[in-house]
């Protein structure tokens, strides 16, 4: 539905959050819900069945991915106009740790291909990759929340 809402440009901002609390998702193998899941305590079984529903989030993404790529707009792919951010909140879902988040960005003309460090233990803000994304789209804006500036990668 997102490649065909971008497309059709009904809208240009869209949020989809995949899992809820006591939510278990369809996913072979799997009987627990992903937040259950992520409060592993470190047992074998439940960071294994987290791995299957963390699989399976990562597949749909790609295929989300190829939708995009394959969308045309313009001289180019919805995907080539088009910045797409996924991860989550916790670096650490189990000790509720925030930071050294796992934060992928795709499409929306950034150089993509690599890994980027954002500062390891004195992160930069999240917030400051919200005001790149932000100017990527022409918006006239120096901040986002508790932003220190613009978060660059090449």
């Amino acid at each position: 539905m997102i490649p065909l809402i971008l497309a059709t440009d009904a809208s240009r901002v869209i949020s989809l959050m995949i899992q809820d609390h006591s939510v278990v998702l369809d996913v072979p193998g799997t009987t627990n819900d992903q937040h259950n899941l992520s409060h592993h305590g470190l047992a074998e079984a439940k960071i294994n069945e987290l791995r299957l529903v963390e699989t399976a989030i990562v597949e749909a993404f790609g295929e989300l991915l190829d939708s995009l790529h394959q969308g045309v707009e313009g001289s180019g792919s919805l995907l080539d106009s088009t910045a797409v951010l996924f991860g989550s909140n916790l670096g650490n879902a189990n000790a509720h740790i925030s930071y050294d988040l796992p934060i992928l960005v795709a499409g929306g003309g950034f150089s993509h291909g690599m890994h980027f460090d954002a500062g390891g233990t004195a992160n930069a803000p999240l917030s400051n990759l919200f005001v790149t994304l932000l100017q990527s789209m022409q918006v006239d804006t120096e901040s986002f929340g508790q932003s220190t500036g613009t978060l660059t990668w090449n």
